[in-house]
């Protein structure tokens, strides 16, 4: 009922930038929180950033003052800026969003998944 679709992933040298994006659509009341996840080769899937429907943003810390998460409430998009990427940075990020349908009911949804490659 929820559909999350995700771009901006790819190939990038150390040191460069990617900007992900995320657009949530369907059935969709309001949205809370959205975020985003990655899951490197042989981790567990851990979090990057969230952020409320007020603007509150969360980081984990290996990624505080590179990347920025935003959103655009209109548009039911996240975005995730990534600056100064690192080798292990490289990952599949996935967009995750929570919030209400319109019946009423609560959802919880996740992306597809784009692969983010952080290489010389």
């Amino acid at each position: 009922q929820v559909q999350l679709v995700e771009s901006g992933g790819g190939l990038v040298q150390p040191g460069g930038s990617l900007r992900l994006s995320c657009a949530a659509s369907g059935s969709i009341f309001t949205i809370n929180a959205m975020g985003w996840y990655r899951r490197a080769p042989g981790k567990e899937r851990e979090l990057v950033a969230d952020i409320t429907s007020g603007g509150s943003t969360n980081y984990a810390d290996s990624v505080k003052g590179r990347f920025t998460i935003s959103r655009d409430n209109a548009k039911n998009t996240v975005y995730l800026q990534m600056n100064s990427l690192r080798p292990e940075d490289t990952a599949v990020y996935y967009c995750n969003t929570e919030g209400v349908l319109t019946t009423y009911q609560k959802f919880n949804s996740w992306g597809q998944g784009t692969q983010v490659i952080v290489s010389s």
